[in-house]
């Protein structure tokens, strides 16, 4: 039979006995969190009581880890190594595809359940790696993991983590995973690549070499229970042992169709007009991460406030859509007559003469002549302006 909440009381007995009153004091704060929840107050009102004698110093201390006012910090640049973040339950929005959202789900129940999964030889360690694209959702879903458990997301900075001195890096990877021993989190390696990229390019310096062979050791180190989730946009880069490290995987693939739609109706929600064709937009955004989708809804937006409008303009929601794609896929139209050339090109039906006219305030004969003249160069753009009529 699992004895409830077995990890807490283990964590609170490791901090005694390495004498480290912090994570003994933090670990107890959480079991009094739980107890209270599950309607013990009384037990949870003692703990917390007890905690209420501890010297105030612990809280304060600076050790000889590089730890200042409880972070971690670079020795070269004095600067923290943790981005710590406290999302609350209810403000993370997660928009994912319903297979990817079923296995956070099932990872999130390891999680929560993992006491009960020791006790019958099932439980893995709480190990998460997040791979995909670009704005598919990986932050987002760091920041929800830690909003269900509520717990505090700290994140690792590789800009201060990696360090011009030899070995430095090394020894901040192991003030970040002693540090997040000691206290009930959720770990995030962003950008895991930086830190896990495979080993064996005959580029490579010793130094890269022994980075990944230290954070693997850190890895293995870390306590099963402790919550990590590590993030790339490049899985291809990641050394093949790193993968033998994290018992749940999950690609999160680009939005299809569906959640496309589910995204546009979220982000765009009261200012969406009556007259907007969601299954365009949809079939038009083909390709978007939900992170584009988002920029776009919120730029449409804007401007609609902007201009004191209770609705965002079809016509420019689609201009938006189209040039944020455009530079996605790297193409940089550097003028008013590259975006109608990009946009006639890209939708001849939605940017019909009339339309860009509306859009870039000229007139159609203006709009007619330039895409005229674009034919007879071939398809070349041109880098004429569009000047308005007056």
């Amino acid at each position: 039979m699992a004895f409830p909440h077995l990890s807490e009381v283990l964590k609170i007995l490791d901090g005694a006995l390495r004498s480290n009153a912090s994570m003994s004091t933090n670990y107890a704060g959480l079991l009094a969190d739980k107890l209270e929840q599950e309607g013990d107050r009384e037990i949870a009102m003692r703990i917390r009581e007890r905690l209420t004698r501890a010297p105030t110093a612990v809280a304060h201390t600076q050790d000889t880890t590089g730890m200042i006012g409880g972070l971690p910090v670079d020795s070269e640049s004095r600067l923290d190594t943790l981005d710590i973040s406290t999302p609350q339950k209810g403000s993370v929005n997660l928009c994912l595809q319903s297979g990817t959202t079923k296995r956070i789900n099932e990872f999130l129940q390891c999680v929560k359940h993992y006491d009960r999964l020791h006790s019958a030889r099932a439980a893995t360690p709480l190990r998460l790696l997040l791979y995909g694209a670009p704005g598919t959702g990986k932050t987002q879903s760091a920041r929800w993991i830690a909003s269900e458990l509520g717990l505090p997301l700290l994140t690792a900075r590789c800009d201060t983590l990696v360090s011009s001195l030899l070995g430095q890096t090394s020894k901040n990877l192991r003030r970040i995973f002693d540090y997040v021993e000691q206290r009930p989190c959720v770990l995030f390696l962003d950008e895991f690549d930086a830190l896990a990229s495979a080993r064996g390019n005959e580029r490579d310096i010793g130094e890269l070499q022994r980075v990944v062979i230290t954070l693997l050791q850190n890895i293995d180190a870390l306590s099963d229970n402790t919550i990590l989730l590590a993030a790339s946009n490049h899985e291809k880069l990641l050394d093949p042992a790193v993968w033998r490290r994290f018992p749940f995987q999950l690609p999160l693939p680009l939005p299809d169709a569906a959640l496309r739609l589910e995204l546009w109706k979220s982000m765009l929600g009261s200012y969406a007009p009556d007259t907007l064709d969601w299954n365009a937009l949809a079939a038009k955004s083909t390709g978007a991460a939900g992170a584009l989708i988002e920029q776009v809804s919120q730029d449409a937006k804007r401007q609609a406030v902007l201009n004191g409008q209770a609705e965002v303009d079809d016509g420019e929601l689609f201009r938006r859509l189209s040039l944020s794609l455009a530079l996605a896929q790297g193409h940089s139209p550097a003028s008013l007559s590259d975006e109608i050339v990009w946009l006639r090109q890209w939708d001849a039906k939605i940017f019909s003469l009339r339309e860009l006219a509306r859009l870039y305030n000229v007139s159609t004969r203006q709009i007619n002549h330039f895409v005229r003249e674009e034919h007879g160069n071939a398809g070349k753009p041109t880098r004429k302006r569009i000047t308005q009529d007056h």
